[in-house]
């Protein structure tokens, strides 16, 4: 077996290290996978971002104190620090002062501070500073929303409960900002990213390539890709108890995959009829002709992040998450078998993107690993709110920001389930997505009834 993709990036990450050991951090899978897909992007290289928008009223948030806070919690954590680079082929995070921005964002007359807010998000610079907070109020709004948008390759799930904890004490105490990491710092970063190398070239195992080339040998791609003009539809959902939060992700899993397919089905032909609208049980009035959308023929590639730091790595800021491939299919009947499947998945959690990528195409599979759709869960019990001198934010959700896929469907766990499900507008009617919704949510409550 020739060597693992990863195995060959650290050795090409220690030769250049050892030229310059305190100038370079390594990367880890996927924070390498973002460097290289925004530098192959089509439309130009941009960042992925994690975006959170909450709203307060007005006049909560000083600016100017905002924007120390947000230096002082970057400073700590190197993945905030610097910028991350490709050198001499080889991503990497270069080591560097706090990368954070904080500033107000002007509110055109006739504008809303939501179309503000989504404006610069999308002229956000390749280059640009890892942590932003934006915040913007129009004229005659009574609140002021703040984004709090972050590169993709400095977090994940884990890091976002960190920042807003760590951002709503900086503030509360108006901290003054370090110059950079400290040293501990620096080496708890270099620490928990070598372990999550090593566990990523240790998952690349024949049997993991097996595993990965006989599920995955069906996809062919339905033309995958990032979305630049986006809309959403959303809907809450009573949060599962009992057994049902156990089958809550199978249970979206089965649903997002069948909707997938009905909304590729009607993509490309651009039949529209007359839209529909979702109630708050998120049943269709009469959404046209979606109902005779068959979907795509063969599995859809549905990704979903997965994972966390290995055990006993320190809890460092980063991107420590692997993209897990799901072959979506039409059906949805049988949940037990598709949460079969899901755990033998599990066990091969820990296989690198690329690596599952090499895998299925070994195995036959015209894929290039483009995903079809994105699924995420997030439990919002683990992130604290952002509050500003004791006013918590409420969280809103702001349709129309670039999506890394034609479909990106999540859903957040917390007093009730909410589910948001955006969509590619240049490539599907609002009407087939509307009834694609309609029929995830009615698949997604008849699972957890």
């Amino acid at each position: 077996m020739s060597a693992s993709i990863t195995a060959a990036y650290l050795a090409r990450y220690c030769a250049l290290a050892a030229d310059s050991p305190t100038e370079f951090l390594p990367l880890t899978g996927a924070q390498r996978r973002f460097l290289i897909t925004r530098r192959l992007a089509p439309q130009g290289a941009r960042a992925d971002l994690v975006p959170l928008f909450f709203a307060y009223p007005r006049g909560t948030v000083d600016p100017e104190r905002l924007a120390r806070a947000a230096t002082a919690v970057a400073a700590r954590h190197p993945a905030l620090c610097g910028a991350f680079a490709t050198v001499r082929g080889t991503p990497v995070l270069r080591v560097g002062g706090p990368s954070a921005e904080a500033a107000r964002v002007h509110v055109a007359p006739g504008t809303t501070a939501r179309q503000a807010l989504l404006a610069a998000l999308r002229d956000w610079p390749e280059d640009g500073p890892a942590l932003r907070l934006l915040l913007a109020a129009g004229a005659d709004e009574e609140e002021e929303l703040l984004a709090l948008a972050l590169d993709h390759a400095a977090c994940d799930e884990q890091s976002l409960g960190v920042l807003t904890a760590e951002l709503t004490e900086a503030y509360a105490t108006d901290q003054r900002p370090a110059g950079g990491p400290d040293a501990q710092a620096l080496d708890a970063y270099r620490e928990a990213v070598h372990l999550q190398l090593a566990a990523e070239d240790a998952a690349a195992t024949p049997a993991a390539q097996a595993h990965w080339g006989r599920r995955l040998a069906a996809l062919t791609g339905a033309g995958g890709g990032a979305a630049t003009a986006t809309a959403m539809l959303s809907a809450r959902l009573p949060a599962p108890v009992g057994a049902a939060r156990s089958a809550v992700f199978p249970a979206l899993l089965a649903a997002v995959g069948s909707a997938a397919h009905r909304l590729y089905g009607t993509g490309e032909a651009g039949t529209t009829g007359e839209a529909g609208t979702t109630g708050e049980a998120g049943k269709a009035d009469e959404a046209g002709t979606t109902d005779e959308a068959v979907g795509a023929d063969g599995p859809l590639a549905l990704g979903y992040p997965w994972g966390g730091r290995p055990p006993g790595a320190p809890a460092a800021l980063g991107c420590f998450l692997n993209t897990l491939v799901h072959p979506a299919t039409r059906e949805t009947a049988d949940l037990e078998a598709l949460a079969d499947h899901w755990w033998d998945d599990l066990d091969h959690a820990g296989t690198p993107f690329d690596e599952v990528v090499r895998a299925a195409r070994a195995a036959g599979a015209g894929w290039t690993g483009s995903l079809d759709a994105m699924l995420t869960l997030e439990d919002l019990h683990r992130r604290p709110p952002l509050a500003f001198d004791g006013v918590a934010g409420r969280e809103t959700h702001l349709a129309g920001r670039p999506l890394a896929a034609p479909l990106a469907v999540s859903a957040s766990h917390g007093a009730e389930l909410l589910v948001k499900f955006a969509w590619d507008e240049g490539r599907f009617p609002a009407a087939a997505a509307r009834g694609a919704f309609d029929h995830l949510l009615a698949t997604l409550s008849g699972h957890l009834a």
